[in-house]
């Protein structure tokens, strides 16, 4: 049974794709380390994207961290004096992650979750909304439109793909307001903007 403290709690750090979620963890995360907290940061080990064991935000801004498969292999590597706890791209782990963050801030951890709240056709990206039912914080995100400058909540797939995951950044996504975002254009024209 997990002994039960006041002082844990969840934090979580939603939103679309370029919405500085990863930055916003880094950022809390290195705070408390900078308070000589013990810290522990994870990753899915399915993301690679930037490197193998570090958080790595679009801006590159990046905090050391330990890969792991699921859940259940995150919870097995909490030391145990560790305060504060950090979780990157929170909507590749399986839906027991809920769970295991309930318990691991009923021990007392402070749990600072970033992920996804929406997939690219706008629908429930699990588990992250489930966890939101649960934190005592909860900060939305918003990312900036790539095609009109406006306030994006939405990540917008611009490759071809039926597959609910589909690693990538600027190349595969881009983040739309609620007018620009069209889930029936799998394959956007290029604006140009890279040359701007």
């Amino acid at each position: 049974m997990y002994r039960r403290s006041s002082e844990g709690w969840v934090e979580v750090i939603c939103g679309p794709m370029f919405s500085g979620k990863s930055e916003e963890l880094i950022k809390r995360v290195t705070r408390s380390k900078i308070a000589r907290l013990p810290v522990q940061v994870f990753k899915p080990q399915l993301d690679n994207r930037y490197a193998d064991a570090e958080v790595v935000s679009h801006s590159q801004f990046r905090v050391d961290a330990q890969p792991v498969e699921t859940s259940t292999d995150m919870l097995r590597a909490v030391n145990s004096d560790t305060r504060v706890i950090g979780v990157d791209e929170g909507q590749f782990f399986d839906e027991g992650l809920v769970e295991v963050v309930d318990n691991l801030a009923a021990t007392g951890k402070q749990v600072i979750v970033a992920g996804l709240d929406t997939d690219y056709l706008r629908r429930p990206f699990e588990p992250i909304p489930s966890m939101c039912d649960r934190a005592e914080y909860v900060t939305k995100m918003l990312a900036v439109c790539h095609r009109c400058g406006g306030p994006a909540l939405y990540t917008q797939r611009i490759v071809r793909s039926d597959d609910l995951v589909v690693l990538g950044a600027t190349d595969a996504y881009e983040a739309r307001c609620r007018m620009c975002y069209d889930p029936t254009e799998p394959e956007q024209p290029d604006l140009g903007l890279d040359e701007i």
